[in-house]
């Protein structure tokens, strides 16, 4: 079942020479897991923006045939945590679930690895731990849409692998539909069913590629790094946001 159907005609920022997304159009299955790549500044995070309702000022039409959607359950990752350092970790959280009780709150914690936290500050937290408690949060109310904005950038390796591993776990829970906006390709392939390549503002789909690949995936399997090399031998422009001029094989 089609869950998301994005059609953006054109998408202009107030003083902006030229639109910054459009003609684009995409639709996700139910569940589907859908990662956005393309270069910087071609408006990805401006379509995270569109598809959540937080920027109504576009030509075009988004629609979600989510159940629960209509209730709110829209989970958003920003690329900073986005945590209040004023509040606790379980103060952080008990604003999007203001009657979490202890004890829940105490198992969620655990579940990501953060047993013990819930009465320390954002600050006195690792990065990757501050992002495993903004993952928790976004879960919490068990999203029907799933919006990530470089959600692992900037990030070690190794902590990024641990907060795959950590998405894809509560991701199978609540099976949320789920957007992804990254620059790391290979991020992409190891995460996503599907990857929609966008080109230079103004933003279009130039390359949808199904990633055909078995899971749970890590971004350095053979696998993965095969399908990587295939990718930039076929279209080497693709990460600069342009067209290739070859023909596209079918089992693309």
């Amino acid at each position: 079942m089609t869950a998301l159907t994005v059609d953006i005609q054109r998408k202009r920022h107030p003083g902006a020479a030229g639109d910054t997304i459009g003609p684009l159009r995409f639709a996700l299955r139910s569940g589907e897991f859908v990662a956005i790549v393309g270069p910087s500044g071609a408006g990805k995070t401006s379509l995270l923006k569109i598809i959540a309702g937080l920027d109504p000022d576009f030509v075009g039409t988004v629609g979600a045939k989510v159940d629960g959607l209509g209730s709110g359950k829209l989970g958003f990752v920003f690329q900073e945590p986005r945590l209040l350092p004023w509040l606790t970790v379980a103060d952080n959280l008990r604003l999007v679930m203001p009657a979490l009780d202890t004890g829940t709150l105490d198992a969620a914690l655990a579940r990501v690895g953060l047993a013990g936290t819930a009465q320390q500050f954002p600050l006195r937290l690792s990065g990757g731990m501050q992002r495993r408690v903004a993952l928790l949060r976004a879960f919490l109310i068990r999203p029907a849409l799933l919006l990530l904005d470089e959600p692992f950038i900037s990030l070690d390796v190794p902590t990024a692998e641990s907060l795959y591993a950590l998405l894809a776990d509560l991701r199978r829970d609540v099976m949320p539909t789920t957007v992804l906006v990254t620059h790391d390709l290979r991020e992409a392939l190891a995460l996503a069913d599907r990857v929609l390549f966008v080109s230079r503002s103004p933003a279009r789909i130039i390359l949808d590629h199904a990633v055909n690949l078995p899971k749970p995936r890590r971004r350095d399997d053979e696998a993965v790094d095969q399908m990587h090399r295939a990718l930039m031998a076929r279209h080497p422009e693709l990460l600069g946001g342009l067209q290739s001029t070859r023909p596209e094989p079918e089992s693309a």
